[in-house]
């Protein structure tokens, strides 16, 4: 376990500064959220964010100790499946699946309820609970499948199971990547090509002097669930998008758009999806060493069953955890060289810096979060950071400061 536990944190370590950004990064400037945020922003920012990570922990907290104690004392039902075990594996990951969406059903009601009072959700309960069944059904089905593979590999290999555990997690987030765009993200949302106009060739012509295939840029009807703003790149290969909000597109002046397209093709063209999948497959090996010795210490079943799912479950939980903290700290810096290569692009640091606030206020993001929260959760640089990168690149180029600042 020792010996595991050092190796998966070094692979981790070792794959974030192998994969880590060395070139186009830019030293914010300090900045301070009174600077730039009216008191009022602030509080409502705090008064909706504090509340809601609040939420999350509970449901955390709730589910943790209740896979805890299943991993414990098995419920007796499932010793009962040792004579199928495939079946009965699968039978478990769905059972288990729904059992975990009931748990924390009640968690994520508040925390929607408290969105739509805040504005930030348009969602209706009908709407909502629609989402909901669509989410539930995949994740019972994949659940369900991915226990009744998790089983047969280890029936097939009982001492090295995680050599190729380690090679389907990959795989399978190979094929996600791919086929999300495709089969997944459509059940939830509309995606519409943009069609010929200015917006379509501000892209096209940020594209080109990025030097990028841009693959295709879609717009997403993400009015329908949200009043918040974003943008993303998803796909691999042939499936390969840029994604923009309808909330950004309506409602921002073109400046402010090309700042987050140009953020965006950085990661087109820095490659960020798939150096994403070849950090997981560094990981993946010895991160699965650990979780097979996590359970095995869990489940004293002498001959693997679907009895020792809870346990694996656990320990798959805590490494993936642990393995995500990592991973964010690649994120961060992925995301800094980002905005670097937007303001580069672009050489506009003042509708940058305008877009950050907006950001964060349209989002009720807080400016500066806690620091652990940051540290564990945090996959992007926190606002501040980023205006400051925005500060930096207009202080060095010469550029006037934002009016926020000026004031």
């Amino acid at each position: 376990m020792p010996l595991a536990v050092i190796g998966a944190a070094a692979a981790a370590g070792a794959a974030t500064l192998l994969l880590r950004p060395r070139s186009g990064l830019i030293d914010p400037a300090p900045v301070r959220a009174e600077g730039y945020f009216s008191e009022d922003e602030l509080q409502r920012a705090r008064a909706f964010r504090r509340p809601q990570r609040a939420i999350a922990f509970s449901g955390m907290g709730v589910s943790g100790a209740t896979v805890l104690g299943l991993a414990l004392r098995p419920p007796e039902v499932l010793s009962r499946l040792r004579d199928r075990p495939l079946a009965g594996a699968a039978a478990t990951g769905a059972a288990g699946s729904l059992f975990f969406t009931a748990l924390g059903l009640p968690f994520s009601a508040v925390s929607h309820r408290r969105s739509v009072r805040f504005g930030l959700s348009t969602q209706s309960w009908r709407s909502w609970f629609s989402d909901l069944g669509k989410a539930t059904a995949l994740g019972t089905g994949f659940s369900a499948a991915g226990a009744a593979l998790g089983m047969g590999l280890v029936r097939r290999y009982p001492r090295r199971w995680w050599m190729p555990g380690s090679a389907a997690i990959v795989g399978v987030g190979g094929a996600f990547t791919f086929l999300s765009p495709l089969l997944l993200d459509p059940i939830f949302n509309k995606f519409t090509p943009l069609p010929e106009g200015p917006l379509r060739t501000e892209v096209l012509s940020l594209a080109e002097k990025a030097g990028v295939d841009v693959g295709e840029v879609y717009r997403v009807d993400a009015s329908r669930r949200t009043t918040g703003v974003n943008a993303y790149v998803w796909g691999l290969g042939r499936t390969k998008r840029v994604v923009l909000y309808d909330t950004l597109i309506d409602g921002f002046p073109a400046d402010h758009v090309r700042s987050v397209v140009a953020h965006e093709l950085s990661h087109v063209k820095h490659r960020d999806v798939p150096r994403g999948l070849l950090w997981l497959a560094i990981v993946a090996p010895l991160g699965t060493l650990l979780v097979k010795e996590i359970a095995n210490s869990l489940s004293d079943d002498s001959e693997p069953s679907p009895a020792m799912l809870p346990a694996l479950a656990l320990a798959t939980s805590l490494v993936s955890f642990w393995g995500q903290v990592a991973g964010n700290v690649l994120s961060r810096a992925v995301e800094r060289r980002a905005d670097a290569f937007a303001l580069s692009l672009t050489d506009e640091p003042e509708p940058f810096i305008e877009m950050e606030r907006a950001l964060s206020v349209k989002n009720l993001g807080d400016p500066s979060p806690p620091r652990l929260m940051q540290l564990l959760f945090g996959t992007h640089p926190d606002t501040l950071e980023r205006i400051g990168i925005g500060v930096a690149w207009g202080t060095r180029g010469g550029g006037a400061a934002p009016a926020e600042q000026q004031q």
